[in-house]
């Protein structure tokens, strides 16, 4: 379940309110987005929502007063009826704030270089500083009521007041002055990362055109049920996921594949939700109502990536909360020691090295720059056609040093022809088809389609199957097929399952699948299958090789001579063939106990034979699954086109994002550290603090923003 926090505008506040969640007896798992401003919930088993709601509103209440608990449902319709209230308040917040840092500013102005006695000076600093600070000393004050002391508010407080009280007017003001100009500047970065990353994944529709009778009528995608006929006019998104009964046009698919090329549509085919028509009128009959269509499942994806979590962030959400205390302890010593121990050294230096300390502890350029770092980078890749499912997968793509491919579908096209059929004495080839795609007739393997699709055009009669002659129907996954086909005994299915059947077959050497047959377990022949390999399954394997991966191999359940074939041509380093799905989890069990602890490895597979691999994984990846369900429940990443080219992009993005988060903790870091050093030795100014602050939240946000445009 998931919530919006309306009005949450600090990340360390956000993390404070997802520890404390996380401590309800209620809760198995919570986590906060900040980015999204959206709170994912999982509940322990037999707990009532509404029973934790009213705590966890509690706990968000007591660290931000102003900020809302609210449904998604609820927050969805309060949109649907908005007509620009929110923005107009958050302009004129906006206003008043800048209002306020201009007056506050000349008055300081004034204060510096008006020539008037010591009395009316302190008046005009205090006017400026009571009229830019006062809600921050407010908040401290509340805050501080709730037993939160080390937070910026009082930071900013104590410090200012603390210059106040030591005679320094014009740096009380000053540091107030410039934290305010800061955090404007900062909420405008901020509000600027989050809505490139709304842009980026701005593929929502809005509304959809019912028809009802012979009228069309605008309605929320919600309210279309399976069933129901739509209207998708030029230029207009397609709302949810169906199939074209009427017309023909091309569709944008860049959305959710990243692909710019338009696809043909036409009658009978499917069409999914956040694809764009670009040219005639099309009728769509709906398979799947919104809440299960495929670019709701998209958004899901991604606005919940956030809830797994990478390693960089948990550390820094456990750095930021001994940080501060740590600074406040040593702002203390300070103060303190150094007049005590030191020779000329006065309380009022040292306490003022002390407030340069306070300003410069806020952790907030690390808690709010790499959550932003990582969601841009994961919205970047959805804008490709990658979905990756945490930024812990994303950070885990850095570290793979072995990719393990499935062959069918993956390397391969997956389309599978007949290229050969070879019947033995007193068979026909018509005979064999025959009995071969009755045997196959209920089964969706790639295989069984291409013999079925071969029947089709092979029968001139173009009869479509009986499967009312079909009886005791058996399917023996890495074998074959056993069924009772026109009362008669059918066997198709590889040299494995003839073997088993101890039936004698054609030893022939033939380049691709053979299916062998026998009819009340006599022999009659069988039938070559071929596949392609992939138009950028060389060139992908080429580039993978280029960006470090020590090992590409192979595992498939084809025979050996096939595999070495595909395994030979792509320059795989290894491959396994003649696998049983329990087999191909054994041989990758194998690999996973021999490697590296610091390394991955990944598996990349069509999503749905390959699930049990895929999840066992440590980075399981689906290819071509756009629309399949599947394949986005078990996969790690998913790659929703067929080209596995799209690894290098994702392996690309992974190592810049993670570039990006480095560059942001050590900038972070090392202007902190460097500034509360100097602040000690006296050459900081609190002003200066409050700059190296507030200006490096500001360039790392900005920075963040990188993630958002990562090029191929």
């Amino acid at each position: 379940m998931k919530y919006i926090l309306k009005g949450l505008g600090c990340a360390n506040c956000a993390a404070k309110m997802e520890e404390k969640i996380n401590k309800l007896n209620e809760i198995k798992s919570a986590s906060i987005n900040f980015t999204t401003k959206t709170l994912t919930l999982e509940l322990k088993e037999d707990v009532k929502e509404n029973n934790v709601i009213s705590k966890i509103d509690d706990i968000v209440k007591s660290i931000e007063p102003d900020v809302k608990l609210l449904e998604i449902s609820k927050e969805l319709k309060e949109q649907d009826n908005d007509n620009g209230d929110d923005d107009d308040e958050e302009e004129d917040e906006e206003k008043i704030a800048l209002a306020k840092i201009i007056i506050s500013g000349i008055l300081c102005l004034l204060g510096i270089f008006l020539n008037v006695n010591d009395g009316f000076k302190f008046a005009i600093f205090l006017i400026s500083y009571i009229i830019i600070g006062y809600d921050i000393i407010f908040k401290a004050i509340k805050n501080m009521f709730r037993g939160k002391v080390f937070d910026e508010t009082f930071l900013m407080s104590i410090s200012t007041i603390g210059a106040f009280a030591i005679g320094e007017f014009k740096e009380g003001v000053a540091v107030m002055l410039f934290y305010k100009i800061g955090e404007f500047l900062q909420d405008k970065a901020v509000d600027r990362s989050r809505k490139s990353i709304a842009d980026l994944m701005n593929i929502r529709p809005d509304y959809a055109n019912l028809k009802v009778n012979d009228k069309v009528k605008k309605v929320s995608p919600n309210e279309v049920n399976i069933g129901d006929i739509i209207i998708v006019k030029n230029g207009e998104k397609i709302p949810l996921d169906g199939i074209i009964i009427d017309g023909n046009s091309f569709v944008d698919t860049v959305a959710l594949t990243g692909e710019s090329i338009p696809k043909e549509v036409n009658v009978n085919d499917e069409v999914l939700s956040g694809m764009i028509n670009t040219q005639k009128l099309l009728t769509i009959k709906v398979t799947k109502t919104f809440e299960n269509s495929t670019i709701s499942k998209i958004l899901e994806l991604v606005e919940n990536a956030s809830s797994k979590k990478a390693n960089t962030e948990k550390f820094i959400t456990k750095f930021a909360k001994i940080y501060t205390p740590i600074v406040v302890s040593l702002a203390v010593l300070i103060a303190i020691i150094p007049p005590l121990i030191m020779p000329n050294a006065t309380f009022t230096e040292w306490i003022y090295r002390a407030l340069v300390c306070l300003v410069i502890s806020c952790p907030c350029a690390l808690v709010i720059s790499i959550p932003l770092s990582y969601f841009g980078g994961i919205g970047c890749a959805s804008k490709k056609g990658i979905l990756i499912k945490g930024s812990n997968y994303l950070e885990a793509l850095n570290n793979v040093d072995t990719i393990v491919f499935d062959k069918t579908g993956t390397l391969t096209e997956g389309v599978f022809k007949v290229t050969k059929i070879v019947p033995s004495k007193n068979h026909t080839k018509e005979e064999i088809l025959k009995y071969c795609a009755y045997a196959e007739s209920f089964s969706i393997h790639p295989i069984a389609t291409s013999i079925i699709n071969e029947y089709k055009l092979f029968n001139k009669e173009n009869k479509e199957i009986d499967k009312n002659k079909i009886k005791n129907y058996e399917e023996l996954s890495g074998y074959g097929i056993k069924a009772n086909v026109f009362g008669k005994q059918v066997i198709v299915g590889n040299t494995k399952l003839f073997n088993k059947e101890k039936i004698e077959y054609s030893k022939d050497v033939n380049v691709g699948t053979i299916m062998h047959l026998a009819v009340d377990k006599k022999y009659c022949g069988y039938i070559v299958i071929s596949d392609i390999i992939k138009n950028d399954a060389k060139s992908a394997i080429r580039e993978l090789k280029k960006f470090g991966i020590s090992k590409l191999m192979m595992l498939s359940g084809d025979n050996k001579e096939i595999a070495k074939s595909i395994a030979t041509e792509l320059n795989l380093d290894d491959f396994k063939a003649e696998l049983l799905p329990t087999q191909k989890v054994e041989e990758f069990e194998k690999l996973l106990n021999n490697k590296n602890p610091n390394q991955n490895i990944a598996f990349v597979g069509d999503g749905i034979n390959d699930a049990p691999v895929i999840m066992r994984a440590d980075i399981g990846i689906s290819m071509g699954s756009i629309g399949s369900d599947s394949a986005i429940e078990a996969s790690d990443v998913v790659i929703m086109t067929d080209e596995i080219s799209k690894l290098t992009t994702a392996l690309k993005i992974a190592k810049k994002t993670r570039r990006i988060v480095i560059t942001n903790i050590t900038l972070a870091m090392l202007i902190k550290v460097t500034a509360i050093l100097l602040g000690i030795v006296g050459i900081t100014t609190i002003w200066q603090a409050v700059i190296a602050d507030v200006g490096v939240t500001i360039v790392a946000v900005i920075n963040s923003l990188r993630c958002l445009n990562i090029k191929d």
